[in-house]
């Protein structure tokens, strides 16, 4: 996994545990475990010794690897939700498609600068999703606001003609997550290799909110 890094990022050294933060000391020696190790290398045993804890210390918190790794997904969405909405604070505009492209370029930037904490959230498999409440309920505000943020736009009437909505929504969520699965995979320089990824992942996205807006 770690060649999906971007060029020039170093894994920082998890923090070692001191009272009162054992959870964020056992989320950081996760990621730290994954970029050097791999997924498969994670263990509650493991990310105690990497935390300088006891073995039985991180049990109080986390059962389990899907528990552990479920912390981490936590962690990812609550800085993906600060990236989404730094994004769409930069904008300072009132166009909704302008906030909707943010909402995508906000995603993009944070999948492509921690490609770890995208591949957790990302894999359903390796998380307890559905029974995270910070997990769904982050995942819906960030759905809804795309989905006002559309509404809006046809309200107003900025939405080509002949659309058909929810199709939009899936079509949206699908480029701005290939996108960003292929950038982290890797696969930019067979598909497209004239510029970088992180400059070639935002073109494509808005070209897309081009062709989706009114002429």
């Amino acid at each position: 996994m770690t060649d999906a890094h971007p060029q020039g990022h170093v894994a920082q050294e998890p923090k070692r545990y001191h009272h009162g933060n054992l959870v964020e000391a056992l989320v950081a020696a996760t990621v730290a475990i994954i970029e050097e190790r791999g997924i498969d290398h994670v263990s509650v045993r493991e990310a105690a010794k990497r935390a300088g804890v006891s073995p039985a210390a991180p049990f109080r918190h986390f059962k389990t690897k899907t528990a552990l790794m479920t912390a981490v997904a936590e962690q990812a969405m609550t800085r993906l939700k600060e990236a989404v909405a730094e994004t769409v604070a930069e904008t300072g505009e009132q166009d909704p498609l302008a906030a909707f492209e943010a909402i995508g370029r906000g995603y993009l930037r944070w999948a492509l600068s921690n490609t770890t904490h995208f591949e957790i959230i990302s894999s359903r498999t390796l998380i307890d999703f559905d029974g995270s409440e910070s997990l769904r309920r982050d995942n819906e505000e960030i759905r809804t606001l795309m989905i006002d943020l559309l509404a809006q736009a046809r309200d107003r009437d900025e939405l080509r003609q002949g659309l058909d909505f929810d199709h939009l929504v899936l079509a949206a969520r699908a480029l701005v997550y290939g996108l960003a699965r292929m950038a982290v995979d890797g696969h930019f320089p067979e598909w497209h290799g004239t510029e970088p990824a992180k400059d070639a992942v935002q073109h494509a996205l808005g070209m897309f909110i081009s062709n989706i807006r009114t002429a």
